[in-house]
């Protein structure tokens, strides 16, 4: 018999996101920037860097940087939340590897000396990073904002719950 009182339904956003569509896409799209940065940082962008004058190079490298810290913290992100919704990591191991991604400092940086001679390819990775680490952004806020949530909503009492179906089993109101 279901209890007297209604209790609250919460909906496991984590499960339902790591599961849909729109995470699917996010992650494909995060882990083909890493691979298509790597390549073109191991390739053509070599050749591009040796164009440039010191300022550039400067630039250049210090935007190679960035980019590949930013890729690094949002694919760990994002591997971290399919393992979580696929339950391949305990909560202990949760917390332990949250600690270690960092969103918050991987945006975009001080403006550069020589960054107007940045080769367009590499804005272009640059900039859809940047798109990218913004949508991580509000899927982590609302994932952060659901656990808050469990943890301010009381936990049901054994005890409570025992009542409601003895008193339910036996046609008492409370």
């Amino acid at each position: 018999m279901p209890p007297s009182k209604a209790s609250p339904v919460t909906v496991d956003f984590m499960s339902r996101f790591t599961a849909s569509e729109q995470f699917d896409k996010v992650f494909r799209e995060g882990m083909s920037l890493v691979e298509e940065t790597a390549n073109y940082l191991d390739g053509p962008g070599r050749q591009d860097a040796r164009l440039l004058d010191r300022h550039g190079a400067v630039a250049y490298a210090t935007e190679s940087m960035r980019l590949t810290t930013r890729l690094m913290q949002l694919a760990s992100w994002l591997l971290l939340q399919r393992a979580i919704g696929a339950g391949e990591m305990s909560q202990d191991d949760v917390k332990k590897e949250r600690h270690r991604i960092s969103l918050a400092d991987i945006g975009r940086g001080k403006p550069l000396n020589g960054s107007e001679q940045l080769p367009a390819a590499l804005q272009d990775i640059i900039e859809r990073s940047l798109s990218l680490h913004q949508r991580v952004l509000k899927f982590d806020a609302m994932l952060n904002m659901q656990a808050k949530a469990e943890i301010a909503a009381p936990a049901p009492s054994p005890v409570s719950n025992q009542l409601d179906r003895l008193a339910a089993e036996f046609g008492v109101r409370s």
